[in-house]
């Protein structure tokens, strides 16, 4: 077999139909041949590189049909085109297949020129498709992880500022991680698929992107904080914002959004005392409530210029008891449900 060359499958349980159609093709492709379909799904699903299916609609056992949707259900229809071979023409099979994912039909008896053409151009399509689709694929793969290193790289500018290590925005993204993954988990008007949840993650990470624009003698101030600073230091949520409508075009349309939200609201409370727009209840985003509930946690865990480190279980009680603001009833019963994840992975 010739590796460079494009490979087709023949599908037809008449042994002459399968050499009728090799012929055609021998000197352009490499050929194999299934006389069955469950063969047929078995190369199909195999390693064997193939580019296109001329598949037999009528065969006994597993007939073409139920390939074509083996291959449409496990998505091989969008990279392989699938030709069907009938010597009847069904009104109803044909439409069957079309729907399945087959693009053109090949009657019997062949008319070798015609038929070499139509695949041969159909097979140069999707060459050209797949190829692009990849290359779209890796320059995709290529802004997130740029995106992501851009968004981390502001985030953990910040938190040098804030005299932090950096380590502050990686756990506030693995604390909202596990805890907006519970939260989507318990409850069915909040689910969110992986991929959204991912982006909450980026998103939490810049939640005090707003302390950029605050003063070190506040910032940094190692007692507590004047009402003036005070309100000096809840304006970090507004300034936030105000960065971030600046950097829209470099940061993924979704990851704004939620980092835009979060950035406002982290600081919002269940029972409207929060800042900056006093919201309450469910007109709190709920990955903005998340990130509220590990920004809260992890500021108490670890040690800061204005106090010593609380324990997991101090912790945990004073976030219950109301001591740092109140949360959803349905939030703290999410987090008390991963406690032992949040301990473990610490």
């Amino acid at each position: 077999m010739n590796k460079s060359r494009v490979t087709i499958l023949i599908v037809d349980d008449v042994e002459i139909n399968r050499t009728i159609l090799a012929e055609i093709f021998k000197d352009d492709y490499n050929i194999l041949e299934a006389d069955n379909g469950l063969q047929a799904i078995e190369m199909i699903n195999g390693s064997f590189g193939i580019s296109a299916v001329l598949l037999d609609l009528i065969m006994p056992g597993i007939n073409g049909l139920e390939v074509l949707k083996e291959m449409n259900k496990s998505g091989k229809t969008d990279s392989i085109p699938v030709f069907l071979i009938t010597a009847a023409e069904s009104q109803k099979a044909l439409m069957d297949g079309y729907q399945l994912g087959a693009v053109d039909v090949i009657m019997k008896p062949f008319m070798p020129n015609f038929i070499k053409c139509r695949i041969n151009n159909v097979i140069e399509l999707y060459a050209h498709r797949n190829k692009l689709e990849h290359i779209v694929a890796k320059q995709v793969e290529r802004l997130n992880s740029l995106n992501q290193s851009m968004v981390e790289t502001l985030a953990t500018v910040i938190e040098f500022r804030d005299c932090e290590s950096g380590e502050h925005v990686k756990r506030i993204g693995r604390l909202t991680k596990i805890l907006m993954t519970q939260v989507s988990e318990m409850y069915p008007e909040h689910h969110l698929p992986e991929t959204e949840i991912d982006k909450i993650v980026t998103s939490s990470i810049l939640h005090d992107v707003g302390k950029i624009s605050i003063p070190d003698r506040i910032l940094n101030k190692p007692g507590r904080l004047t009402e003036e600073e005070f309100e000096i230091m809840k304006q970090h949520t507004v300034k936030g914002c105000e960065i971030l409508q600046n950097i829209p075009d470099i940061i993924d349309e979704g990851v704004y959004k939620y980092s835009y939200d979060i950035c406002r609201h982290h600081h919002e409370r269940w029972d409207g005392r929060g800042y900056p727009d006093g919201l309450s209840g469910d007109d709190i985003s709920i990955w903005a409530q998340v990130v509220s509930v590990a920004d809260v946690y992890d500021a108490l865990t670890a040690e800061r210029v204005y106090k010593k480190a609380f324990s997991h279980e101090k912790a945990v009680q004073m976030i219950h008891d109301g001591e740092c603001g109140t949360f959803s009833p349905k939030l703290l019963k999410a987090f008390d449900e991963v406690l032992d994840d949040i301990i473990v992975k610490e």
